[in-house]
C-alpha cells in the first residue's frame, strides 16, 4: 500500500482529492496538512510514500517546502497539483525531482492515471530488482514501447521480422547471423538488435576470440 500526505490550503479541496485517493486501487490517505508548518511535522511524523503537494500555501511556496520535507523523509516522492500555470513554475517543479506536475482543476480520473503511472514505474523500480535494465529506466521516463521511436532507417515491420527470428533461432546469434536470417544489412540488423537490448528484450553476452569481442543476441523468455 502507498501511503499519502495531502498537503493543500482548501479544506474541501483536500478532502475531495482524498476521496479520489481512497478510490485508486493500491493507496491510501494517511493524513492532510494545510500549512507548510503542519506539513513538515506530519511528513516527519507519518514517513509517507507521496505526497499530494499544492504550490499556494499561506505560510510557503510549495516549491521551497519540498526541499524541507525532503530533510526529514529523503525517499519521499512528490506530486504537484496546483493552479500554477506559470512556465517558469513548472520547470523549477521538474527541477525539484517531481514524480507528475497536475494543474487545478481536474478530474478524478486525471489524478488516478497519474497515481497508476507513478505505482507501476516508480514504485515498481524501487521494489523489483537490485539492478534496473534500460526499459525499466525508459518507463520510468514515458519512454515505453511503442513511445519510443525506432532508429533512424528502421521501420516497425522489418523489428517484427527481426523479433520473430530471434525468438525461433537455437541459441544467441550476432549481428551478421541475424543479417542473413532476415536479408537486411550487417549494419541495419545491429541497429535492430541494440534498439531491442535497450528495449529489454534480449540478453546480449560477449564472445571472446581474435581481435574484438563478438556481440551475441538471444532473446529473453518471459
Amino acid at each position: 500500500m502507498i501511503n499519502v500526505l495531502i498537503v493543500d490550503d482548501d479544506f474541501m479541496v483536500a478532502k475531495v482529492h482524498a476521496g479520489f485517493i481512497q478510490r485508486t486501487s493500491g493507496f491510501q490517505v494517511v493524513g492532510v496538512a494545510h500549512t507548510g508548518a503542519q506539513a513538515v511535522l506530519e511528513t516527519q511524523r507519518l514517513q509517507p510514500d507521496l505526497v499530494l503537494l499544492d504550490i499556494h500555501l499561506p505560510d510557503i511556496n510549495g516549491l521551497d517546502l519540498m526541499h524541507r520535507l525532503r530533510e526529514v523523509a529523503p525517499e519521499l516522492d512528490v506530486l504537484v497539483i496546483s493552479a500554477a500555470r506559470e512556465v517558469e513554475t513548472v520547470r523549477r517543479a521538474l527541477r525539484g525531482g517531481i514524480v507528475h506536475y497536475l494543474i487545478k482543476p481536474f478530474s478524478q480520473t486525471d489524478l488516478q492515471e497519474r497515481l497508476e503511472h507513478y505505482r507501476n514505474t516508480y514504485r515498481s523500480l524501487d521494489a523489483s530488482k537490485d539492478v534496473a535494465e534500460q526499459a525499466d529506466v525508459n518507463r520510468v521516463f514515458g519512454l515505453e514501447r511503442g513511445d519510443r521511436p525506432l532508429p533512424k532507417g528502421c521501420s516497425a515491420e522489418t523489428l517484427q521480422v527481426v523479433e520473430r527470428a530471434l525468438r525461433e533461432a537455437d541459441g544467441d546469434v550476432s549481428a551478421a547471423e541475424l543479417a542473413v536470417l532476415v536479408g537486411t544489412s550487417r549494419v541495419s540488423a545491429r541497429r535492430y538488435l541494440e534498439y531491442l537490448n535497450d528495449e529489454g528484450q534480449v540478453e546480449v553476452t560477449l564472445k571472446y576470440g581474435v581481435g574484438r569481442p563478438e556481440r551475441r543476441y538471444a532473446w529473453k523468455s518471459r
